[in-house]
């Protein structure tokens, strides 16, 4: 029938063929619905369950902006990752499954996004190098002690650090992050200083052949989870690992 239409009326065909032809030629976006993040948590010296299932969890689903599932069981890590975007890794607790591992390994190289919070960015796990020499480049293996620090953003450009002060200061652990110089490399975004232990990465990418990884040091407790600052580099982070159109 629609046949016979275009053939009856020639105006209708071609209007048809640069409907179609724009279309198919339009660049694709991601910008649908809600980004599916897996939050996982757990472990010891941290309160993982008021500071990332509750409040990053609250600051990442205003406005629709994010469907978050968070989780401590780490056995069921690659049951939610199928339909996921973007594995926020915020756990010191083992990830010992190998399968899991491999799991992670494969949903970064889909091109899926990875943020790595504070805890996760520590040398965790002896037993799978590749995780920190991959996915995080590096690690930290000590900090000061909890007291307040300055942050400064160093990268005012990327979108990660879009709206985010200049400089700003709060309580925290200064994690001592160190770049492993076989991983892929990183690019720091912001970095945390003192005087006593000098400057270290604190929002920084990793140069992945293939995910877009961001880490963030900060997030001990109330001190950076309610700060405004922390709230505006979390949802980046996000929109731009999961390749949303940042606003």
């Amino acid at each position: 029938m629609l046949s016979n239409l275009f053939k009856s009326s020639p105006v209708i065909y071609i209007m048809g063929l640069l409907i179609f032809s724009v279309c198919s030629f339009m660049p694709k976006t991601d910008n649908v619905g809600p980004i599916k993040i897996l939050i996982v948590g757990g472990g010891s010296s941290h309160d993982f369950e008021k500071w990332y299932k509750e409040a990053d969890k609250n600051t990442l689903s205003k406005d629709g902006l994010a469907d978050v599932i968070y989780t401590e069981n780490v056995d069921s890590i690659s049951y939610y990752l199928r339909d996921r975007d973007v594995l926020y890794l915020t756990n010191n607790q083992p990830i010992d499954d190998d399968r899991t591992r491999r799991d992670i390994m494969a949903f970064a190289n889909k091109g899926k996004g990875l943020i790595l919070g504070h805890a996760a960015l520590w040398y965790n796990w002896k037993d799978w190098p590749e995780y920190n020499q991959i996915l995080v480049s590096g690690g930290s293996r000590g900090h000061d002690r909890y007291g307040e620090f300055k942050v400064e953003v160093v990268n005012e450009k990327h979108p990660v650090t879009r709206g985010v002060p200049k400089n700003f200061s709060l309580k925290d652990e200064l994690y001592y992050f160190n770049v492993d110089p076989i991983g892929p490399g990183i690019e720091v975004l912001a970095a945390a200083s003192s005087e006593s232990s000098g400057t270290f990465p604190s929002v920084f990418i990793v140069k992945h052949a293939s995910s877009r990884i961001v880490g963030i040091a900060l997030g001990h407790d109330e001190a950076s989870h309610e700060l405004e600052a922390y709230q505006t580099i979390l949802t980046n982070a996000f929109m731009w690992a999961a390749k949303r159109e940042m606003p």
